[in-house]
């Protein structure tokens, strides 16, 4: 690895910076969520999850929730297990591309696909945090 490859990634910094990024979009879905609550319950309804109101109430926690215990690096692994298991069970929810044909099949594809890549970088998150504290 270059040198100065190395000196990025071994900055505390640059850690932070990265799980800023990885759960950006959960803090900015879960603010807008709560500024506009009528918004929220009525995209909980469109997926079909009844009752709504409880559903986009629990959304908005597990995205603030598991935002901040990855950003706060305490309970990382329960923070990246929280958002992980979310944007799986949300990828299968609101991207069902198996049932779709077209350019909406291609979009919606896509869109589960990288959802999945989130999940790993959940996983990857973790297992950082865990070699951090391990020493390794």
């Amino acid at each position: 690895m270059p040198r100065f490859v190395d000196a990025i990634l071994d900055r505390t910094p640059s850690w932070f910076l990265a799980r800023l990024l990885l759960v950006s979009a959960y803090l900015l879905g879960g603010a807008v969520k709560l500024a506009d609550w009528p918004g929220a319950v009525a995209e909980q309804a469109h997926f079909g999850m009844t009752p709504p109101a409880f559903w986009a109430a629990l959304t908005v926690a597990v995205e603030l929730l598991g935002a901040a215990l990855i950003l706060w690096g305490r309970l990382l692994w329960l923070g990246a297990g929280m958002l992980g298991v979310f944007t799986l069970l949300a990828a299968f929810t609101a991207n069902p591309f198996w049932t779709m044909a077209g350019h909406e099949r291609f979009m919606a594809t896509n869109a589960f696909f990288e959802h999945l890549g989130l999940v790993g970088g959940f996983v990857l998150a973790a297992l950082v945090d865990q070699a951090r504290r391990r020493g390794a």
